[in-house]
């Protein structure tokens, strides 16, 4: 399957740092097209001027158009909340669910991120559900019990399109430390995770399980031969043009 790259630009950007950001990948793209998917998740205040760079300008007409969260519920007084629908109207063809960094500073449950994911898939939005393990429960040696469970609860409430989503496995101790889980521990998670999807659906082929722990443009070569690692989901280095083009090249071998 063609592999991901998707950059997470996190509480990061203004209008013209993010025009200038687009115009360099814009230049870098119509040189090197990519022979795989690629996704720009933003913030929801620049969704509407990030989709109109990428509809305007040829060159990014291959970038999927990502925000970095959505309600659970569909509609109604939530304030300050998000519908999947909206997103899409927005031309989102993805969201990010479950970021751990979601998951610690506001409370989302693994019930929560389920509920996310299937308001996502209702409205044809592909959920980006993210997986991952704290550094004490690692060293506990509980990561492969904390992402299936995870995964489970999204399985349990999504089971009959669970074949829709993307996986993002981001061990959290490793998310803008600079640390970077080995190839070979990355893999290895990557494999509980497709044995779970593949117990879970016939159609386990189609789910792309991403790498979101620090890749970058010097690891990714080696994060991204592994077999079980369909792409990443790229923080700090989807910022710099350089680095998320090298990534992007990466992810054509």
């Amino acid at each position: 399957m063609k592999k991901l790259i998707a950059g997470n630009w996190k509480m990061n950007g203004s209008l013209a740092a993010n025009e200038a950001l687009l115009s360099a990948l814009a230049q870098g793209l119509a040189v090197d097209q990519p022979l795989c998917d690629v996704a720009v998740c933003v913030p929801a205040p620049y969704l509407a001027q990030v989709h109109a760079l990428v509809s305007s300008q040829p060159a990014l007409s291959v970038l999927g158009l990502g925000a970095q969260d959505v309600s659970n519920q569909a509609s109604g007084a939530y304030t300050g909340e998000v519908s999947a629908a909206m997103l899409r109207e927005l031309g989102c063809r993805y969201v990010i669910v479950g970021h751990s960094e979601r998951r610690q500073y506001h409370g989302e449950t693994d019930a929560v991120v389920a509920g996310k994911v299937q308001q996502a898939l209702a409205a044809a939005v592909t959920p980006i559900v993210c997986v991952g393990e704290t550094l004490s429960e690692r060293e506990a040696g509980q990561t492969e019990a904390v992402v299936k469970r995870q995964l489970a609860a999204v399985i349990h409430a999504n089971g009959h399109c669970i074949s829709e989503i993307v996986v993002a496995y981001e061990p959290v101790w490793a998310i803008g430390t600079g640390k970077t889980a080995s190839p070979e521990e990355a893999q290895a998670v990557h494999a509980v995770l497709r044995a779970q999807l593949k117990a879970a659906t016939d159609q386990a082929a189609r789910v792309k399980i991403l790498y979101g722990g620090s890749m970058n443009a010097s690891n990714a070569a080696s994060l991204l031969a592994q077999p079980d690692i369909d792409g990443g989901l790229i923080g700090g280095a989807s910022l710099k043009a350089p680095d998320f083009l090298t990534i992007i090249a990466a992810a054509r071998a």
